[in-house]
This record gives C-alpha cells, structure tokens and sequence, in this order.
C-alpha cells in the first residue's frame, strides 16, 4: 500500500546518508522503522485508553491475589 510521509530536512538528510553508505534503499528503513516502532506506539496508546477508561470507571480492575485465585493457584 503505498502511502508518504513528509520529514524534516534532518530526517531526510541522515535517511539519505544512511541508503547512500549502505546501499539499500531508503524505503528499507521506513519499512524497519515503522515495524520497529509499531509495537512500542501500540504498547504505549493502547495502554493510555485502558488507562483512561480506568480513571473514568469504565474498565474493571482485577487484584493481583483475585486473579490468582480465579486461575486456582493460591495466594
């Protein structure tokens, strides 16, 4: 799916360094970059609307020891 992005002048200058002194292309390293870093902007916004819903009492919370205790491993 081809999609663009605008960079900074900086971003584009480095990305265009690191292609040129590799020799591969820069879409290489959007592509390493975006699937890197997919998973840390996942972790981080969906855990920010779990934690939003928390603080507006839409989500439940479960303790550590009900937890255990629902699975049957003691306390």
């Amino acid at each position: 799916m081809p999609t663009s992005v605008r960079l900074s002048p900086e971003a584009e200058q480095r990305l265009n360094f690191l292609a040129s002194q590799t020799g591969r292309p820069k879409a290489f390293y959007l592509r390493e970059l975006i699937e890197s870093g997919l998973n840390d902007l996942e972790d981080y916004y969906l855990a920010a609307d779990v934690l939003e819903r928390v603080r507006k009492g839409r989500e439940r919370l479960h303790s550590a020891d009900d937890v255990r205790a629902d699975l049957g491993l003691g306390g």
